[in-house]
């Protein structure tokens, strides 16, 4: 079982580290310390981010920064957010970016409407356990296509699908059943 000393969540492309669901996951996972955090175009006011390479390089260097805030090491971390902030935590972490996990909440499997764009051939490099919580009708990626891609990810796989609320479950006040699932799944992981 790996330990867990910390999580890291990123909004999506157009959202906040204060996303509803992201403020409700820190709250609920209290005593273990959650940091919401933001790649530099947002904090900078910016609402088109820049290309995933440039994300995920800006994510690896600020790793160590990330790990000494939260007083632990990279290794001992859950990495993850919503859609684009955990495309980009999944990435850097197929790249080598030590974790001990992913969460990721409606990742974008591929834009909308264009299943053929698909943005998992990085699946293949990851080696850590992994919970997918999405919405059963988002269109960035239906429940069957995720059971088709999931299986390239060499770490143990997880997966939930709400009923309804299209890219943003939480819209639908669904926020209480994914805090419920990624609670579970960050209990087991710890082996408590």
């Amino acid at each position: 079982m790996p330990d867990i000393d910390g999580v890291v969540l990123l909004p999506g492309a157009g959202g906040s580290k204060n996303h509803s669901t992201l403020i409700a996951l820190e709250d609920a996972l209290h005593p273990i310390p959650v940091l919401r955090y933001e790649l530099s175009y947002t904090r900078q006011g910016k609402r088109v981010p820049p290309r995933a390479p440039k994300l995920v390089h800006e994510l690896t260097e600020d790793c160590s920064w990330i790990a000494n805030e939260l007083g632990c090491e990279p290794k001992r971390i859950v990495f993850g957010g919503r859609s684009m902030g955990g495309r980009i935590c999944s990435m850097a972490v197929a790249e080598g970016m030590p974790s001990a996990g992913l969460l990721l909440l409606s990742y974008p499997l591929h834009p909308p409407k264009k299943p053929d764009e698909l943005r998992a051939g990085h699946f293949t490099d990851i080696d850590v356990p992994c919970l997918f919580v999405s919405s059963d009708n988002d269109p960035f990626g239906s429940p069957n296509e995720f059971r088709r891609h999931l299986r390239r990810i060499k770490g143990s796989v997880d997966s939930h699908f709400v009923k309804g609320g299209g890219h943003d479950p939480s819209s639908l006040g669904r926020t209480s059943e994914i805090v419920e699932h990624v609670s579970d799944w960050l209990t087991l992981l710890r082996g408590n």
